[in-house]
C-alpha cells in the first residue's frame, strides 16, 4: 500500500500482537510504521540491497534464521553488520526462534528494536499486513448511524432529527448490532471494502432526543454491539416530500460514491406511520438477493412484458 499520510506507532503493533521485545532502543514504541508491506530478508543477508523497502517491517522465520544458522561466525556477523545498518522500522522472528548473541548486539547498537512472537511466520504476515492496512487505510468521517443487519452493513444518512438514532434502537432491540452513532469513521481497506466504525469517546452510545444518551453495550449486552463493519447499503433518510417522486420499483441500480468506490444505496422518505426499521431490515436482505443475482423488481418487470406479449398475440390471433 501508498503512503496514505497515516502512521502507526511501533508500540500499538506490539501491544496489538503481544510481541516479546529482545533489547532495548530507546523510543521504540514511538517509532511510526507508514506501510502495510513487510520484507522477508533473505536476499539482504545473502548481500542484495537492491529495491530495499527501508520503511518497511523485517521479518524472520526459519528460512531467513536457518541460513544464518548455516554462517560461520564472521560471515554471519558481516551480513547481520550490513543488515542492521540499513535503516528499518524492526525486526520480527517468528516461531519464537531464538536470536544469535551478535544479532542482539548490532540491533541494539544501530537502534533496530528486535521483537519476537511465536506464531508462524505466513500467518503472522497474513495478520500483520490486514492489521496495518486497516490502520492505514484511506479514511472519512460521515454523520450518520451504521449497524448490522442480516449480516449486512448498513449506513444510514440523513439530516439531524430525521430518525436515524431512534431507527438504529428499535433494529437493535429487534436483535441487530450497533456499530456507530452520530459519527462514522469509513476506512477504504480494499479497492473493493469500506470498514466503518466508532469514535473510540462514543462507542457503543446512542443519542435519543427526549431520553438522553444511552449505552447499548449495558442495556442490551455485548450481542447488541460491534466494532467494525462492511458498508454494503447506504440509506439515504429523508423527511417525506409530497413533490418529489420516489422510486416504487426498484429496477434500476442507484449508488453512492465513498472514499472512490460505489456503494448500492437507496432514498427512503420518513413520515408519521412508516416502521422505519422494519423498512432497513427489508433492504438489507433484498440487497443480500440482488448481490446473489435476483432482483425481484426485474423478475416482476419481466413477468409483466411476457404478459403484455401473450396477449397482443392473442389478440393477433383473434383478428
Amino acid at each position: 500500500m501508498a503512503d496514505s499520510g497515516y502512521a502507526v506507532t511501533l508500540g500499538r503493533i506490539i501491544s496489538e500482537f503481544g510481541l516479546e521485545e529482545l533489547n532495548h532502543v530507546p523510543g521504540a514504541h514511538d517509532i511510526l510504521v507508514r506501510t502495510s508491506d513487510i520484507n522477508r530478508p533473505g536476499l539482504q543477508l545473502a548481500g542484495f540491497y537492491e529495491y530495499f523497502g527501508s520503511d518497511r517491517i523485517q521479518l524472520m522465520g526459519n528460512v531467513e534464521m536457518t541460513y544464518l544458522e548455516n554462517l560461520t561466525y564472521d560471515d554471519r556477523y558481516a551480513s547481520l553488520l550490513t543488515f542492521f545498518s540499513n535503516e528499518f522500522p524492526c525486526v520480527i522472528i517468528c516461531r519464537g526462534k531464538e536470536p544469535f548473541p551478535e544479532m542482539v548486539e548490532l540491533a541494539t547498537q544501530y537502534g533496530r528494536p528486535l521483537l519476537r512472537t511465536q506464531e508462524g511466520t505466513s500467518r503472522f504476515a497474513s495478520y500483520l499486513i490486514y492489521y496495518m492496512n486497516v490502520e492505514l487505510a484511506p479514511r472519512i468521517t460521515k454523520h450518520g448511524v451504521l449497524v448490522e443487519v442480516y449480516g449486512e452493513g448498513v449506513l444510514m444518512l440523513g439530516e439531524s432529527g430525521v430518525g436515524k438514532s431512534e431507527t438504529a434502537l428499535e433494529l437493535v432491540k429487534r436483535g441487530h448490532r450497533l456499530v456507530a452513532d452520530d459519527v462514522v469513521e469509513i476506512r477504504k481497506v480494499s479497492n473493493k471494502t469500506l470498514v466503518g466504525s466508532s469514535p473510540d469517546i462514543i462507542r457503543h452510545f446512542i443519542e435519543i432526543r427526549g431520553v438522553g444518551i444511552l449505552d447499548v453495550k449495558n442495556l442490551y449486552g455485548v450481542g447488541s454491539i460491534k466494532m467494525t463493519e462492511g458498508i454494503n447499503l447506504v440509506v439515504h433518510m429523508e423527511l417525506w416530500d409530497n413533490k418529489k417522486q420516489y422510486d416504487r420499483l426498484g429496477i434500476n441500480d442507484e449508488f453512492t460514491e465513498i472514499l472512490g468506490l460505489k456503494i448500492p444505496s437507496l432514498t427512503v422518505p420518513v413520515r408519521p406511520g412508516r416502521n422505519l426499521a422494519i423498512i432497513i431490515e427489508v433492504a438489507a436482505m433484498n440487497n443480500r438477493q440482488r448481490k446473489m443475482g435476483y432482483n425481484a423488481a426485474r423478475v416482476l418487470n419481466q413477468r409483466v412484458m411476457r404478459e403484455i406479449e401473450r396477449n397482443s398475440m392473442n389478440k393477433i390471433e383473434d383478428e
